[in-house]
Order: C-alpha cells, then structure tokens, then sequence
C-alpha cells in the first residue's frame, strides 16, 4: 500500500485553480451527506471518530487551500444542517475525511493488501449506490429494461444526461460534463474504435463496448488525487453513481482499472469506460 503522506501530495499537486471556490447546491449535498453519512457509520462502527474526521477537515483546508476550516463543518454536514453554507471548497475536504476516516477503519477489519483495496472499493461503491437511489427518485429518471435497440440506447442516454445536468447544476462539476459513445484510442496495446451506432451491436455480441465520460473541474479532483496516492483508492461520486445507473439495467460499467486521477487538467479529467453486459 501507498505510504505517501498528504502534505507530500499536495506539494506534488498543487491545484490553484480550484483556490476560489463557488456554491454547492443544496440537494446534492443533501443526498451526499446522507450516502457518505450511512456508510461511514456502517464501515467504521465503534471506531468512527467525529472529532478525528475534523481535525483531518482542517489540515485539508489549511494545506490545500490556506483557509480556517468552520469548528462545527463534520458535524453540520453529518447531520445534514447549514447545508447552503458548504462551498466547494469545504466539500472537497469533507470528502476527504470522511473516506479517509472509513479507509482506516476498513484497513483494520483484513490483513490482507487486496482484501483492503477490495474493502475500499466497495465502500466507494455504496456511497455511489445510495447516492443514486436518491437521485433517482429526485430525477424521476426513465431507464431501459436492455440495451436492446436504437430506442434503449436513447433512452440511456437521456437518463445520463440528467444526472450530467444535475452534477453541474448542482456543483459538483464547475464546467461540464460529457459522456459520450464514439470512442477513438489506443488502450491496453490495442485501438479501440467505436462509433455511438455501434455500441448496441457490440454489446448483443459480448464483444464489450465502451464510452468517455469528460468532467469540467470535478469538485473533489483535488481530494481525490490526494486519497489515490495517500491510500489507494479515491472517491469518484459521479463515476460510481454512473456505475449505479447502469447496474439497475443489468450491465456492468466502470472506468477502466488503470485510470489514475492524478495529471489530468483541470478542466478536462477523462475516464474510459469498459461496459459489458449480462453473462
């Protein structure tokens, strides 16, 4: 496991741009302090520390952003009070104690190196899960019962579009969001090339199809560069959330296993995703 300290990370990767921060919308953070907070309390039962998970919300203000975090930041955001007040800023921070205080404790229930990252990356997973069963219902959204047909896909797409809108209007990303079928890289020694009229057929023939999804400043690209290389694993909301939308279809869909936060500009993170159907 990673050793790297987060002082050190933050040094490496520095990320000034994200220095003035904007408003967070209130639903978003409504359902995230609800998902993170359940989680938490499951995943570190008698070892969840409030007051540790603060302490690690300040020196994350401090070191990242050279600002005074609020005294009562953990508690209000746990308990879903003086939500308007959180900017981007102070979420990032929450995100990352939060997972970080979760992270430990799950460290301490396996011996086992893969067993943690399996740990970790299932606590990321139902985060994402509770987060979208929210979303869900506040969306109203529509999804196909398959990928079947022309229609299926439209409608796919549809339903990923509102949760994009949803993310962006809501702050969590600054700039955009896109994520789209036609698909044009090398990757694992080969090319992949993939048209969004091909997606479908690819699927029917288990060949495996794929996407990019793009982000515009993602509010925790900082916290979850700094997690990644501190401990392993990062949070990746939206990316789990989507994962979540496609499970409820019957497909297994994921950011490719070596993507690494750490580099991307900005305003243009990108993830390519593998998508497989049922076996």
């Amino acid at each position: 496991m990673t050793t790297k300290l987060l002082s050190q990370a933050v040094a490496e990767n520095p990320y000034a741009d994200f220095s003035s921060w904007w408003p967070m919308g209130h639903e978003f953070l409504t359902f995230m302090a609800r998902a993170i907070g359940a989680e938490w309390r499951f995943a570190t039962g008698t070892l969840g520390d409030l007051a540790a998970v603060q302490e690690d919300v300040a020196t994350y203000i401090e070191l990242v952003y050279q600002r005074i975090a609020r005294s009562t930041l953990a508690v209000d955001f746990l308990e879903r009070r003086a939500l308007t007040a959180i900017q981007s800023g102070e979420f990032d921070a929450l995100s990352y104690a939060f997972y970080k205080s979760a992270f430990e404790a799950l460290a301490v229930t396996v011996s086992d190196e893969n067993a943690i990252t399996e740990a970790r990356h299932g606590f990321t997973q139902r985060v994402g899960r509770l987060f979208y069963q929210q979303l869900h219902e506040h969306l109203a959204l529509t999804l196909p019962q398959q990928l079947q047909s022309e229609a299926d896909f439209t409608q796919l797409q549809n339903a990923i579009g509102q949760v994009g809108y949803f993310l962006q209007e809501q702050g969590y990303l600054r700039d955009h969001f896109a994520f789209h079928f036609d698909v044009a890289l090398p990757h694992g020694g080969k090319q992949i090339l993939q048209q969004p009229a091909d997606f479908i057929d690819r699927l029917r023939q288990k060949q495996g199809s794929y996407a990019l999804y793009e982000m515009g400043y993602p509010v925790i690209l900082p916290s979850a560069v700094y997690l990644f290389q501190t401990m392993g694993e990062a949070q990746h909301h939206s990316s789990r959330t989507i994962e979540e939308l496609f499970g409820r279809i019957g497909y297994i869909a994921s950011e490719t296993p070596d993507f690494d936060p750490t580099g991307y500009p900005s305003d243009r993170v990108v993830e390519l995703w593998e998508i497989r159907g049922p076996e």
